[in-house]
C-alpha cells in the first residue's frame, strides 16, 4: 500500500508526519533543528529518501540542511559557495568589488529528473541552482541581471523569490515569482528571464497594469497541463492558459479575492484550492471562519469547504507555501497554520480533521507519495 509524508516547516524546527494509505493514522518525528526557523522542506520527486530543507536564524545566517533518509537524519550542506560564499553567513560573491547579500532562502525545488540538482529562491529575490545536492551553489544571474531589477520592490514579507515550477515536458522552461516585482519565465534553462504579467492590474502602483511591481503571493500548475498556470495575487485570483503570456481573473464569487496559497488537484487539473483571508492589512478568514474554496471549473465557481474546519473565532492565516496535494487515487489535501494545525483530507477538501495541533507557526508544507 502506498503511504504519506508531510513535511512541515515552522518558527521552531520541522516535523515529518507520516502515514499509510488510508491517511487515518499519523505519526510525529520532529521536531528536527528544533528552535530555528525553517522556511521551507522539500523532497526529490525521484527519490523518496532525499529531502532539502532551509534553516536560518538571525544570529548564525543560513544553512541548508540535507537528508539522504527521509528526514530521519540530517546532514548540513552549502557552505561552500562558488565565487567564495562564506559558510554561516549570507554573503554571496559575484565577481563584483563587494559580496552581494541574501538573507535567507524561501523556497526549494528539487529537479524533476536528478535527485542532487535543486534550485533555492532568496531574499533578497534571486535564483540559486546546486548540480551536486547542495554542496555548491550557482546563481543564475540572467534573472537579477534582467533589466527590470531596478524597479523591483518587497512586499510585506521582503522581497522574495517565493516560487519556482519546473516544466515537465520541457525541462529548459523554469517559472518564478517575485515579490513585488511579478511572475516571469525562462526559456533556456534560467540564462535568460521575460517578464510575464501582462493581464495583471494592481492599483497600489502608479501604473496599474506595469509590466513589472506587481505583488505575486504564489502560482501552481498541473504537471499535465504546464502551460496552465493559476495564481494568488495580492487580490485577485488570476489565470493563464498561454504559459504566463497574458492572465485573466478567475475570482469569481469567492467572499474576498486576498490570501496567498493556491495549489491544484492532483487528478483534476481544472480543479483549484484558495484559502482567502479577509484581507491585505487582517490576516485572517473572513468572519473568523476557516474555509479553503475550490473551484471544479478552473475558476470563477467557488464552493466553501468546512466540514471539519473552525467556523468561529478562527484568527490563523495560511502562508504561501503551506498547502499541498499528495497524488493517491483520493486525492489528499493539507494545508498548515500559523497557530501551529495541520489539516488533512483524504477525500479532496469534502472533509478535514487536524493531524497535529500546537506547532509553532507552520511557514510550508509539502508532501510526499511513497510507494
Amino acid at each position: 500500500m502506498s503511504s504519506v509524508r508531510v513535511l512541515v516547516g515552522t518558527r521552531k524546527g520541522a516535523f515529518v508526519l507520516s502515514a499509510d494509505g488510508k491517511r487515518e493514522r499519523w505519526e510525529v518525528s520532529g521536531p528536527h533543528f528544533a528552535g530555528w526557523e525553517i522556511f521551507h522542506v522539500k523532497g526529490s520527486p525521484v527519490d523518496p529518501n532525499r529531502l532539502y530543507a532551509s534553516q536560518s536564524t538571525g544570529w548564525h545566517g543560513q544553512v541548508m540542511q540535507r537528508s539522504n533518509d527521509g528526514g530521519q537524519t540530517w546532514e548540513p550542506v552549502g557552505n561552500k559557495f562558488i565565487y567564495g560564499g562564506v559558510a554561516g553567513t549570507h554573503q554571496w560573491y559575484d565577481g563584483t568589488p563587494h559580496p552581494w547579500e541574501f538573507k535567507r532562502v524561501w523556497h526549494l525545488e528539487p529537479s524533476l529528473t536528478d535527485p542532487d540538482t535543486v534550485y533555492a529562491g532568496v531574499e533578497d529575490a534571486a535564483l540559486f541552482r546546486s548540480d551536486d545536492g547542495g554542496t555548491t551553489w550557482q546563481e543564475l544571474c540572467g534573472l537579477r541581471r534582467h533589466g527590470s531589477g531596478p524597479r523591483w520592490q518587497p512586499g510585506g514579507g521582503g522581497m522574495c523569490l517565493h516560487t519556482i515550477l519546473l516544466d515537465p515536458s520541457n525541462l529548459n522552461r523554469i517559472f518564478v515569482a517575485i515579490s513585488a516585482a511579478g511572475a516571469f519565465r525562462s526559456d533556456d534553462g534560467g540564462e535568460t528571464w521575460q517578464p510575464i504579467n501582462r493581464g495583471l492590474n494592481s492599483p497600489f502602483l502608479p501604473d496599474p497594469k506595469a509590466e513589472i511591481g506587481h505583488c505575486v503571493h504564489r502560482i501552481a500548475m498541473h504537471p499535465s497541463r504546464p502551460d496552465v498556470l493559476f495564481m494568488q495575487k495580492h487580490w485577485d485570483v488570476m489565470r493563464s492558459d498561454d504559459a504566463g503570456d497574458s492572465w485573466r481573473e478567475v475570482s469569481g464569487d469567492l467572499p474576498t479575492d486576498f490570501g496567498f496559497a493556491i495549489d491544484v488537484h492532483a487528478h483534476e487539473p481544472e480543479t483549484v484550492y484558495v484559502v482567502p483571508i479577509k484581507s491585505d492589512s487582517e490576516h485572517y478568514p473572513l468572519d473568523g471562519k476557516l474555509r479553503v474554496y475550490r473551484s471544479r471549473t478552473g475558476g470563477n465557481e467557488w464552493e466553501p469547504l468546512t466540514n471539519g474546519l473552525p467556523q468561529s473565532d478562527c484568527y490563523v492565516n495560511v502562508l504561501r507555501d503551506a498547502m499541498a496535494v499528495d497524488s493517491l487515487d483520493s486525492c489528499g489535501l493539507y494545508f498548515g497554520t500559523t497557530g501551529g494545525q495541520v489539516y488533512a483530507s483524504a477525500d479532496a477538501g469534502d472533509h478535514w480533521s487536524a493531524i497535529v495541533r500546537d506547532l509553532p507557526a507552520v511557514l510550508s508544507v509539502e508532501v510526499q507519495t511513497l510507494a
